[in-house]
């Protein structure tokens, strides 16, 4: 199957870009291309930002800035209803250009639907957040606080969940009244344009949200350091978040980063075999093991270590990967050939400083096309070596046992990122000391990676600051005006009034 062929979405209107580059895609189970998007520049960049702005300005800001929020509500409730209705079709679309099972497409398109119903709720409960009073300690002054939207808003997000991580930008972005300029990452984009079909088909107005695919360097890097752009909102690589951090710092432009993780997953000997094998594969391959906050590191206690190993090699053997459009395929390939060829080297490097592949981490036998890895689980490994400390960003989990909780605490933060971490055990006393040992913004408990938009999400350290979903995702686009008033009749009286003739 073909991709739909789409031009850039700017001002309502599908636009080709300026200097009429496309870029390939390329299907990552067959290694085929199956269609181009257009590739965006900086001339595309500026006329986005140009339609956003005309948006937000657009008969003083009534239309959509200062409009109530429930009318930006009824337009989000509009798209969530066409995402669902278009439910198989996207799906399928988000597999073919990204290479994530079939079965998990689909759960990513319930969770959009999930999250522009969820902002469409805050953008009306805003209506009733306005104007709240301050309480004062002086009579004769009045002090509310107004809640606005930030302006026009530059969102830059990731290939591992392309329609969801978008969504966890865009929905809180319109609820708050902001209009706002998408650049999806040029190795999937395809469900990104798709959006913009949908905005037109629900007659969201023009130039609200305006979606500009195409190279980080050539459209990405343009929308952060634009002068005309009042915020950024970044999901990605640490390196990538550096960039954006420096190129916001001469406008002192606001930014938020959920970067990269090397997040711990914690297993005491109390807990039960089977189930914590199941959690802590799921931690670290679901999604093809491309997820920010995979819980990558294993920390497993001595005592149990043995049979776990055991156990985990023969569950981790079971997993079906194949074609993701396949019927039951839990592991599809990774996203392009350079992060195939990345992750393969993390493997290489890993076994020749020492360490023991117990499983995985070359291509499957049956599949002979595509960037298919099976899941690797490492062990022998010491916390200087690379595969300890850097994000692989693929199914790869590194094992390390441990003694003594002390000892599990220390090691689940001997990293520089603080995305999330996982801890399991039957002790629900020991589970709360780890919680709060953990440096990090999510921890699981007894499982990893669940994910709800009404629960905030972000990191620590190098994983980046600024909490998206949740009640206060909505925040993130709103700037707070305090409003004071004088309310007495009363002159000041502080200089000493001339005297009348």
């Amino acid at each position: 199957m073909a991709i739909p062929q789409r031009q850039l979405f700017i001002g309502g209107e599908w636009r080709a870009p300026a200097l009429g580059r496309r870029l390939p895609v390329v299907n990552p189970a067959t290694e085929a291309p199956i269609g181009e998007i257009p590739a965006g520049t900086a001339e595309d960049v500026d006329a986005a930002v140009a339609a956003a702005r005309a948006a937000l300005r657009r008969n003083r800001g009534r239309d959509w800035a200062r409009a109530p929020g429930a009318v930006r509500a009824k337009y989000l409730r509009a798209i969530a209803a066409k995402i669902i209705e278009r439910k198989s079709e996207l799906a399928r679309l988000e597999s073919l250009d990204c290479g994530k099972p079939l079965d998990e497409s689909a759960w990513d398109m319930d969770d959009v639907a999930g999250c522009f119903e969820y902002f469409a709720d805050l953008a009306e409960a805003l209506d009733k957040r306005q104007n709240a009073p301050v309480s004062l300690p002086l009579e004769n002054f009045k002090c509310y606080l107004r809640k606005e939207p930030i302006g026009v808003v530059g969102l830059i997000t990731p290939w591992n969940y392309p329609l969801l991580m978008a969504t966890w930008k865009v929905a809180p972005a319109l609820a708050a009244g902001c209009t706002a300029v998408l650049k999806p990452s040029e190795l999937a984009s395809v469900t990104c344009l798709e959006l913009g079909d949908v905005c037109k088909e629900v007659g969201l107005p023009s130039g609200v949200l305006n979606i500009v695919t195409g190279l980080g360097p050539e459209a990405g890097a343009p929308l952060s350091s634009h002068p005309d752009i009042n915020k950024i909102a970044f999901t990605g690589s640490y390196e990538t978040g550096k960039k954006i951090m420096a190129a916001a710092a001469p406008m002192v432009k606001p930014i938020s980063l959920e970067l990269g993780g090397k997040s711990p997953i914690v297993v005491f000997d109390d807990v039960d075999i089977e189930k914590a094998v199941e959690w802590t594969l799921f931690g670290c391959f679901w999604t093809n093991g491309q997820i920010c906050s995979a819980t990558s590191r294993l920390l497993l206690h001595k005592n149990i270590a043995k049979e776990f190993l055991e156990r985990m090699v023969a569950w981790a053997r079971n997993i079906k990967v194949s074609d993701p459009l396949e019927e039951g395929c839990r592991l599809g390939p990774v996203v392009s050939e350079g992060q195939y060829e990345k992750i393969k080297k993390f493997v290489s490097t890993a076994k020749s400083q020492g360490a023991t592949i117990l499983t995985g981490g070359v291509r499957p036998k049956h599949l002979e096309k595509g960037f298919y890895i099976e899941p690797a689980i490492i062990t022998d490994i010491d916390t200087s070596m690379q595969i300890w400390r850097e994000e692989v960003f693929g199914p790869v989990l590194c094992v390390i046992e441990f003694s003594s909780e002390d000892e599990a605490i220390e090691l689940a933060n001997d990293t520089h990122y603080g995305l999330a971490g996982a801890v399991l055990s039957g002790d629900r006393e020991r589970c709360q000391r780890l919680t709060e040992e953990i440096d990090a913004g999510i921890i699981w408990v007894n499982c990893s990676q669940p994910c709800f938009c009404q629960a905030p999400w972000g990191g620590n350290k190098r994983s980046g600051f600024g909490r998206e979903l949740g009640e206060g995702g909505i925040d993130n686009y709103l700037s707070v005006k305090q409003v004071t008033e004088y309310a007495s009749d009363e002159p000041w009286g502080w200089y000493k009034s001339p005297s009348k003739l």
